[in-house]
């Protein structure tokens, strides 16, 4: 980078998220409609983290993941709606170099978390389903910690490379984000710098945490449902089924969401439904999470019940 480029960079101190401020007589509407999300997503995540915790039928592996998604989803959200709430109240959009630079890093670590958490989970469901005799043994504490842990190490990784090097960028006189919290491809338009090396490199990284991950959960469905049809009563094939459903509906929105967010042709007409699409995996995905877990699942229904 050169001198005029870093003299250049130090001119930014902050940065404008334009979010929805297209739709300035819907500002009240929505920031009660963001309100009761933001307290259902936290009530319903810190209440099923409790209830795994507290409950000692619960302290399985499946559960275990799950307390692990729980505590993500409440960091996840908490990353980005605190300050899209007060944007809507008080009309400031303005956000700070440097708060944008980590609101990216801590949206992109949990991102990767979440991608690398979900095809753990299918793993399980696939050793439970599949190999029902190891599973024990298979999935044994000491795995357990050292699968979620290493989902956690390498989403920090990720995000960590990544958001080096958008610090490293130039950003001269841009200062309008046009989306409702710091993400890679609207922070980057701003540069003045060559975006195209940083951009392969964000790329490549952000496949490692992303399509990896897919694929593997694909596969590991392909073999649950192959070994499901192989079941010859139809109960064992429900039951078979409903310990993987709600995991497989989390899959499947999270993962809808995300490949239309980032797969869709970055043009001027789709960006309202880019930011619908994000609003979906960014805000609606945690909130729905723990209902899921909690409406399907017979054990988590008979924990609340006991409380």
């Amino acid at each position: 980078m050169s001198a005029t480029e870093r003299q250049n960079q130090t001119y930014i101190t902050e940065f404008i998220l334009l979010g929805f401020g297209d739709f300035p007589d819907l500002q009240v509407p929505l920031f009660l409609l963001f309100l009761v999300i933001y307290t259902v997503t936290m009530t319903g995540n810190i209440l099923l983290l409790m209830l795994v915790v507290a409950n000692q039928h619960l302290h399985t592996p499946m559960y275990f993941f799950l307390s692990n998604l729980s505590c993500l989803e409440t960091c996840y959200s908490s990353t980005i709606l605190p300050k899209l709430l007060a944007g809507f109240l008080t009309g400031d959009r303005s956000i700070s170099y440097s708060s944008c630079m980590m609101q990216f890093f801590v949206f992109a670590f949990l991102v990767g978390v979440e991608c690398y958490l979900l095809a753990v989970m299918s793993y399980d469901r696939y050793l439970a389903v599949c190999k029902p005799l190891r599973y024990v043994t298979l999935m044994n504490r000491e795995r357990c910690t050292a699968l979620a842990a290493g989902a956690w190490a390498s989403g920090f990784t990720i995000s960590s490379v990544i958001t080096l090097l958008m610090s490293q960028m130039a950003y001269c006189d841009c200062r309008e984000i046009d989306h409702f919290f710091c993400d890679f491809a609207p922070v980057i338009k701003c540069s003045c710098s060559d975006t195209f090396l940083v951009e392969a490199v964000a790329s490549l990284m952000s496949a490692t945490c992303t399509v990896l991950p897919f694929l593997f959960t694909v596969a590991s469905y392909i073999l649950i449902i192959s070994s499901m049809l192989r079941i010859p009563s139809e109960t064992g094939r429900k039951k078979a089924f409903s310990t993987c459903s709600s995991h497989l509906i989390m899959v499947t929105i999270f993962y809808t969401t995300l490949i239309l967010v980032y797969m869709l042709p970055k043009t001027y007409n789709l960006t309202a439904f880019n930011k619908l699409f994000s609003v979906f995996y960014t805000v609606v995905t945690p909130m729905v999470n723990p209902l899921i877990y909690t409406l399907r699942n017979k054990e988590i229904r008979g924990a609340l019940r006991k409380e």
